[in-house]
């Protein structure tokens, strides 16, 4: 069981690590995956060789925890592949790689359809002041004389008009605060057939066999042995209620994010649901954005979509399983978040609120909770949403605080939130496999193609809520607090 567990981490690991990483590093992928695969290729050995009784040290697990995400960070920085920085204030000039006479600057257009690119930027709205020619893009460089949204709906508009769909126009902050417009050769048909894009045969057939490994494992869940299914295959259908919560919690979550996305004209797959025959039954769902998203506000709207939907429906259903769950002493070997035969509401503070909302005096400080199948489905929705909402990368988190903060700010935040989710880690051992993974996810977040206009009052607000909520979720209830309630 254990070589297929690994086998299985290995195979999805190479998976993410070519479909992602391998677009912006030279850096062989199976060099990634080994450095990435090595904290879970020692530790098994470890098991293999000592016995699972026997204690990791602590030097160790420091060791690869630490060593290895630096690693893979310098192996993909060595051999990443240069994109267009439109927010450069003094570009070095590029050197050939081979020792030629000096060639002139590549120019996508002619005199003439450069002068006609001037007459894209009215002077009253982006007073242009020099085009630069890049081999990804064309950099226009100038004063911004009116509101970013403004500015950027007229340049694209004008552009569109006179060029089609040939370029993405971007508008993104200089390092100096000047916005600054980048022409993208646009290498994309816009004409995509939307039916093969969403793949609805695809997307059911995951559905149907997640809905049978998660059914599965609930079945596990409501304390039902091999003998007894065996026996009677009918008792399979009390995994349906954990199965069913858990679908729609990750459904609704995906949802979100797609029906968003569609609402900005955006072209976005269906969600897919990725099954396994062990474990929790299912790794999740996804869907993946085939368009770049047009600007901050429906990068924060499809970025806090999605963990909204999923808790709209987690928290009813967690609360229902609350009150059908049972208090149980806190066991010797202790009681964590991820222990559902003895879970320890104190763990979360979102937790501690909601176990004493509907069983009340019935649990005590000193004792954990045997919880109901739909209340496992609900924890689980709490710690999905709470991986989501971390403000890193390109989770739902990540795109919250780009979109609230802008790039540079969102980038900054994700490398905190790393290091405090780690240190968070070192004292709730059950928290380090997240910790570890997000330091494989890159910090910065991919930038909207208009990312200079900033949200309203409303939007951040409710990036506000969605932060707290993530506090409430990962971090355990305080003494005060636990104090007063039990």
């Amino acid at each position: 069981m254990v070589f297929f567990w690994l086998l299985v981490l290995g195979l999805m690991t190479y998976v993410l690590l070519q479909r992602s990483v391998s677009r912006i590093t030279r850096t062989p992928v199976w060099l990634l995956w080994l450095v990435m695969m090595l904290p879970a290729l020692v530790l098994t050995a470890w098991v293999l060789v000592n016995g699972s009784a026997a204690p990791v040290p602590n030097g160790l697990l420091l060791a690869l925890f630490i060593t290895c995400p630096l690693l893979y960070w310098a192996l993909i920085q060595k051999g990443r592949i240069p994109v267009p920085q439109v927010a450069q204030a003094e570009p070095a000039d590029p050197k050939p790689s081979l020792p030629t006479p000096a060639q002139p600057a590549l120019r996508p257009i002619d005199k003439d359809e450069e002068a006609m690119l001037q007459g894209c930027f009215p002077w009253s709205v982006y007073y242009l002041q020099n085009i630069e020619y890049r081999p990804q893009a064309m950099i226009c460089r100038g004063q911004l004389r009116a509101s970013p949204t403004v500015a950027y709906d007229t340049v694209r508009e004008n552009i569109r008009r006179h060029f089609g769909d040939r370029f993405l126009v971007l508008f993104q902050e200089g390092l100096q605060g000047k916005p600054v417009f980048a022409l993208v050769p646009n290498a994309k048909a816009e004409g995509s057939d939307r039916t093969t894009l969403a793949r609805p045969g695809l997307a059911l057939a995951l559905l149907l066999v997640t809905l049978f490994t998660t059914t599965a494992v609930g079945t596990y869940l409501a304390g039902v042995t091999e003998t007894q299914l065996q026996e009677t295959p009918t008792l399979l259908l009390r995994g349906l209620p954990y199965a069913i919560a858990l679908l729609v919690i990750l459904g609704c979550h995906e949802m979100g994010h797609y029906f968003m996305a569609r609402r900005y004209g955006m072209q976005v797959t269906l969600p897919y649901f990725i099954p396994v025959p062990f474990f929790l039954g299912t790794l999740g769902a996804f869907i993946q954005m085939k368009s770049p998203v047009p600007n901050r506000r429906a990068l924060f709207d499809i970025g806090i979509a999605g963990p909204l939907a999923g808790l709209g429906v987690a928290i009813p259903l967690l609360l229902w399983g609350l009150a059908h769950s049972t208090v149980v002493p806190i066991p010797e070997e202790g009681a964590s978040l991820l222990n559902f035969e003895a879970l320890d509401p104190k763990a979360s503070l979102m937790l501690t609120l909601m176990s004493k909302l509907m069983l009340g005096s019935a649990v005590a400080a000193d004792q954990a909770l045997h919880l109901h199948p739909v209340a496992i489905a609900g924890c689980l929705g709490l710690v999905v949403t709470a991986l989501n909402l971390m403000p890193v990368g390109q989770l739902d988190g990540g795109h919250i605080v780009h979109a609230m903060y802008g790039q540079r700010v969102g980038g900054v935040v994700g490398q905190v939130a790393r290091l405090l989710v780690f240190g968070l880690a070192l004292v709730h051992t059950e928290l380090m496999i997240w910790a570890i993974l997000l330091f494989f996810i890159p910090a910065a977040d991919q930038p909207a193609l208009n990312d200079v206009s900033e949200l309203d009052d409303r939007r951040d607000f409710l990036g506000l809520l969605a932060l707290t909520l993530l506090v409430m979720i990962v971090l355990p209830a305080p003494g005060i607090l636990t104090r007063l309630l039990y």
